[in-house]
């Protein structure tokens, strides 16, 4: 699936992805591939995104996540 990380400043990962880790309003959830369409809150927390060679983890106070045709938009 391919991710894009985006605060307002500026893009922090863009790129594919097998999974990614967030820190939801109700407690943290991953999004896999082929995800079903979604929005999400999230709350302080990592953002966790592990890609086929490597991890990544960024810090964050607050944001939404959008998931759609295999599309992750992170906006924190």
């Amino acid at each position: 699936m391919f991710v894009e990380v985006l605060t307002p400043d500026k893009i922090l990962f863009s790129g594919d992805a097998e999974v990614i880790t967030l820190p939801g309003a109700n407690g943290s959830f991953q999004i896999l591939d082929n995800h079903a369409p979604m929005i999400a809150n999230l709350k302080s927390g990592n953002v966790e995104i592990k890609s086929y060679t490597q991890t990544e983890t960024y810090e964050v106070k607050s944001g939404l996540v959008e998931v759609l045709k295999n599309k992750v938009v992170v906006l924190v």
